[in-house]
């Protein structure tokens, strides 16, 4: 962890990471998977909330915990003890990022808010995520991933028509707000290299803000043209044929993005007629026209195994693709090849599997440098670093 070795692009960088649950740990994993240095900041005795979220648990430990918190070193210290927040303080000093996702307002009572550390050490780069933002009528809402991508207007659009509102598989909310954050942080370190003072800035990211950003042409139909988008199940708003359409033994996905798509798709399913069929000659035909062609690709592909679709529209060109579970996904030789299973060592269990990175870079090697940690994990050795004595250690 933060050694000499690591090659990540943000080698060198100190990040203090006072969050926990999801969206928070999601954003300093991704920072220590660039090769940060995160030292993750733990209640005594308990830790990060998720620490206490599961089963399923292996050995006492959160598989929840270890989803999102690798790449990173535990300090086990409590920061309302003035030990503790003298280590804080000190480690704030060495610091390039610091990173909270408190409710607003308790990291300002706890003393260690964006405008105080930034007095005390210019440099920093201060990122704090919340549900709506540290201003406004909504600031004091409790914000877990459910309760945001509702009132986000995303679950509106998510599910079938006839059915009820439906979130996201993954918590969505809380994983684009702390991918949001690490983008940011990454963009204000590279502004804070161009100032000629090197100075820091503080950073404002909200759970709401990022489901807002995700919405795209669905917000920007309702700017333009005042329609609000309904759920429409699978199915495209825009583009048709693009669905999830039975098959004799389960399901397929398939998206004809475009008019050339069309016509390979039609060759593809012995769809002849449809092909000539001026109701379907453009996309916004097909649209206007979706349930008798939806009629059409049902009957052509009824009889047809998923494995029979997916081999006659990949040898057409034509996107395509089985619904995996994430057991078949994860068995799946693409993955193999892209390492995204890996092993990473742990403390108490030997070794643990993780997905891998997303992305490759050609001149630095991203590293696994370590695993989750286990609660308090490298306390002693943060400690001996900042400059404690091993007697002021044991009795912290």
């Amino acid at each position: 962890m933060g050694t000499p070795d690591n090659t990540g692009p943000l080698a060198g960088i100190r990040v203090v990471d006072l969050t926990r649950v999801m969206t928070g740990p999601y954003c300093t994993m991704m920072l220590g998977d660039l090769g940060a240095d995160v030292i993750k900041i733990e209640r005594p005795g308990a830790g990060d909330d998720t620490r206490a979220w599961g089963p399923p648990f292996i050995e006492g430990e959160s598989s929840y915990f270890m989803s999102i918190n690798r790449n990173k070193r535990s300090v086990e210290i409590d920061l309302k003890s003035d030990f503790g927040q003298d280590v804080l303080w000190k480690l704030i000093d060495q610091a390039d990022v610091v990173v909270e996702n408190f409710a607003p307002g308790v990291i300002d009572r706890l003393g260690f808010g964006h405008e105080v550390v930034l007095e005390r050490n210019p440099r920093v780069i201060y990122a704090s995520i919340s549900g709506f933002g540290q201003t406004g009528p909504s600031r004091n809402r409790t914000a877990y991933d459910l309760i945001v991508n509702g009132m986000s207007g995303m679950a509106s659009v998510t599910g079938f028509r006839d059915g009820p509102p439906v979130k996201f598989g993954p918590p969505i909310a809380d994983i684009a707000a702390g991918m949001f954050t690490a983008n940011a942080i990454s963009a204000a370190l590279y502004e804070r290299e161009r100032d000629p003072a090197h100075r820091g800035q503080y950073l404002d990211t909200t759970m709401l803000g990022g489901q807002l950003a995700m919405l795209t042409y669905m917000a920007e139909a309702y700017f333009n043209t005042g329609d609000v988008l309904l759920r429409n199940g699978n199915r495209h708003a825009i583009i048709t044929p693009y669905d999830t359409f039975p098959t004799s033994d389960g399901y397929v996905n398939i998206a004809v993005g475009n008019d050339a798509i069309w016509l390979r798709f039609c060759a593809a399913m012995g769809m002849e007629t449809a092909a000539t069929d001026p109701r379907y000659t453009t996309n916004a035909d097909r649209l206007a026209h979706w349930e008798p062609l939806y009629a059409e690709i049902r009957e052509a592909m009824g009889s047809m195994t998923t494995a029979d679709v997916v081999t006659k529209l990949d040898a057409a060109a034509v996107p395509c693709g089985p619904i995996n579970t994430i057991g078949e996904i994860m068995e799946d030789p693409q993955v193999a090849d892209q390492e995204l299973r890996v092993t990473v060592p742990h403390a108490k269990l030997g070794e643990v599997e993780v997905v891998g990175f997303p992305y490759k870079f050609t001149k630095t090697q991203l590293q696994m440098r370590g695993g989750p940690p286990v609660l308090g994990e490298h306390t002693a050795e943060v400690l001996q670093e900042l400059g404690y004595r091993a007697e002021e250690i044991d009795r912290r």
